[in-house]
């Protein structure tokens, strides 16, 4: 479906009466703002995770729930992140983040609310959902937004920047929720969600411009469905659903693994958790960098997967052995597993067009969401039968497969001048 949304000339107004010539301070200005926002799907979705020790050892829920209960979230997400998608081609990034975000609020305040109650899995799951049922429109949207308002040469150190709302969302969620979740209980640690989506919520409205549509780059025709004009969509996605699984048990378990497992204190384990992040959010930023250098979006692609499935198959190695340098190369894998996303992401919105790039990210975010609730559970009890080590070695295995489904970049060079 072509998206209903007028089409634009760069001179022309925006729906809000700014210019579509906008000035170079004020687009990394709202990227940065796209940033906050997209870290309220990540505190939203994953931080359950972090109070699994708590969960497990105070609340008495086993390891299979508690994993169970922190991928409800994105079960929610996972339902309408295409629909959030298709919104977005059709009204615009700024009015659907908004409503999305109020949405995310509402989960949040609700599982709030139902741990300050006493609430069981039931009630705290229902708000689980809630905010994850909002939380699928902030990736796609600041990815438009990312590709709408920076040009080719730019967009994948931008992408790669924006990218780090996922790490640093998680880095926030890791040394805050163990350590309240432990001193002060599950109120103090779900209170964090919240007052991330409400900074999210007043970026949003203070800094998104819709980008105008000449300014979303992509392939000639590109109104026409990109899924029919060749297999490159198909095999990114099907690339980066492989390489998430070991970026999923490395995000949901590590915390566990090193408190539960390895006797850390919550505090010691956030700390490391968190440090690994800021270093994972700089490695996007650098791959982003390289894919621009090089002109390049799947040649680097290719190059994480093999560090990913190498390093995640050297700390099942490490573990099994109790080696005191596991702790070591569990910052190196987590670092690798996240590496890819922003690649990933800005070749699927280029190779879309502003048309469908909305509904291109849904599905992309999909198939990544699906693939960490389906396998969240099911880490979690390979780990209460055999084990980390056998946990790790399973999860090293998909990127390794990943290496060859890695497609050639769609075009020889990527194209500076926007395509409409």
């Amino acid at each position: 479906m072509a998206s209903t949304r007028t089409k634009r000339s760069p001179q022309m107004p925006n729906t809000d009466g700014a210019t579509a010539n906008i000035s170079n301070a004020r687009a990394w200005t709202m990227l940065a703002c796209a940033l906050i926002a997209a870290m309220t799907t990540t505190c939203a979705t994953a931080g359950v995770a972090y109070v699994i020790p708590e969960l497990h050892r105070a609340h008495a829920m086993s390891l299979s729930s508690a994993a169970t209960l922190a991928a409800i979230p994105t079960i929610g997400l996972t339902l309408t992140i295409i629909a959030w998608g298709a919104a977005l081609d059709r009204f615009g990034e700024r009015r659907v983040l908004l409503v999305s975000l109020l949405i995310t609020l509402a989960g949040t305040v609700a599982t709030l609310i139902a741990a300050a109650v006493g609430a069981g899995f039931t009630t705290l799951a229902a708000g689980l959902l809630i905010g994850g049922l909002g939380a699928g429109a902030a990736n796609g949207a600041s990815g438009r937004i990312v590709v709408g308002w920076f040009p080719a040469s730019q967009r994948g150190t931008a992408m790669g920047i924006r990218q780090m709302a996922q790490p640093l969302g998680i880095a926030v969620c890791a040394l805050t929720m163990p350590v309240l979740a432990a001193t002060a209980g599950l109120v103090a640690a779900f209170a964090v969600p919240v007052v991330v989506t409400t900074v999210g919520l007043i970026a949003v409205v203070f800094g998104i411009v819709d980008p105008p549509l000449e300014r979303a780059t992509g392939h000639p025709g590109a109104a026409a469905n990109p899924y029919r004009a060749s297999s490159f969509l198909q095999r990114v996605h099907a690339v980066s659903v492989l390489l998430v699984i070991p970026q999923s048990m490395l995000w949901t378990f590590v915390p566990a693994w090193l408190i539960v497992g390895h006797g850390w204190s919550p505090l010691s384990a956030g700390i490391l958790v968190t440090a690994t992040q800021v270093v994972g959010a700089v490695g996007r930023i650098v791959a982003g960098r390289i894919s621009d250098v090089w002109g390049s979006r799947m040649r680097p692609i290719r190059a994480i997967a093999v560090a990913a499935g190498a390093t995640t198959a050297l700390l099942a190695l490490a573990d099994w052995l109790n080696s005191p340098l596991a702790a070591a190369v569990m910052v190196l894998a987590s670092i690798s597993s996240v590496a890819d996303n922003g690649l990933a992401f800005t070749a699927i919105a280029e190779f879309a067009g502003g048309s469908w790039s909305g509904r291109a990210l849904g599905v992309q975010n999909t198939a990544q969401y699906v693939t960490t609730a389906a396998s969240t559970p099911v880490l979690g009890a390979l780990i209460q039968a055999a084990g980390y080590p056998a946990a790790f070695a399973v999860s090293a295995i998909a990127p390794l497969i990943a290496v060859g489904l890695v497609p050639k970049d769609a075009t020889p060079r990527i194209s500076e001048t926007p395509v409409r």
